[in-house]
């Protein structure tokens, strides 16, 4: 976070918890009530609380990305159970080895957009992932191959997990609050990449595809990799057919199959067109 000078003349918070680390033992100091509320997690932790943490959790990441000059991402969804090709004949499922092939495409693709990122010094189109395994990896694999930064969000799940290993470090973050997780997601894409997934997946690309045919967010590119799995899973015609899309819906969608038509979709996209 940033260490610049405050610009008020009052005592700030940190020396006060310093100070607050040498008071005198004694039973009132010791109480969970004399604790500095913001120090004090059990407090944070309370149910009347949650407004408080889910305004941390949206500004945390906000004002790290702000400091490191991020404006705007390329988001990259996918699964995170498809392996890399050279893992493809160790998947427990046969057709997840089937999939491997667009984890070398996302990898590619992440390395070829990175490149042009790194052309306004990683402050433009930076990739941005759920921080996982899988696509997810992927994806901030190749922005580690290009030599730039890129960014993991990731989630707090039941079991135990890390951010892969090519997340940047300093731009690695971890969310309780599915909602604010997507909400970063979506705040400073300009465009968004969907490989084949699953719940996760679909979820994240329907509240992107949502928010855009309502008009609560500006049209971007949402680039689809592998037209027969999503025609296959999802049956965008009979949506049209009976009537609770229509046929303009559909081209919110770009189908690709390759890094470099994703890539000429993005650079090719002007005017929302």
């Amino acid at each position: 976070m940033s260490d610049e000078p405050r610009s008020h003349p009052f005592r700030d918070s940190v020396q006060d918890v310093a100070a607050s680390h040498r008071i005198p033992d004694t039973p009132q100091t010791r109480a969970p009530a004399y604790r500095l509320a913001f120090t004090d997690t059990e407090f944070l932790m309370r149910e009347e609380l949650r407004p408080v943490r889910l305004q941390l959790e949206l500004l945390k990441p906000q004002m790290i990305l702000d400091e490191r000059g991020i404006n705007t991402t390329i988001v990259m969804f996918g699964g995170a159970r498809i392996p890399a090709p050279e893992l493809k004949h160790e998947a427990k499922v046969a057709a997840l080895g089937e999939l491997s092939h667009y984890y070398e495409e996302a990898r590619r693709f992440a390395f070829a957009m990175t490149e042009r990122s790194m052309a306004s010094y990683g402050r433009e189109n930076v990739i941005c992932t759920g921080g996982g395994p899988g696509v997810m990896e992927a994806g901030n694999r190749g922005a580690h191959e290009a030599g730039g930064q890129s960014i993991g969000f990731n989630i707090v799940l039941p079991h135990e997990q890390a951010p892969n290993p090519y997340v940047t470090p300093d731009l690695s973050f971890n969310f309780h609050y599915f909602a604010i997780r997507k909400m970063h997601f979506l705040m400073r894409a300009r465009a968004v990449c969907v490989f084949p997934g699953g719940f996760g997946t679909m979820d994240e690309m329907f509240e992107a595809l949502t928010l855009i045919q309502t008009g609560r967010m500006k049209r971007i590119p949402i680039v689809l990799f592998g037209r027969a799995f999503w025609e296959e899973v999802i049956n965008w015609q009979a949506l049209c057919e009976a009537g609770t899309i229509s046929p303009d819906d559909l081209r919110l969608i770009s189908f690709v199959e390759t890094a470099e038509e994703a890539v000429a979709v993005i650079e090719g996209w002007k005017n929302g067109v």
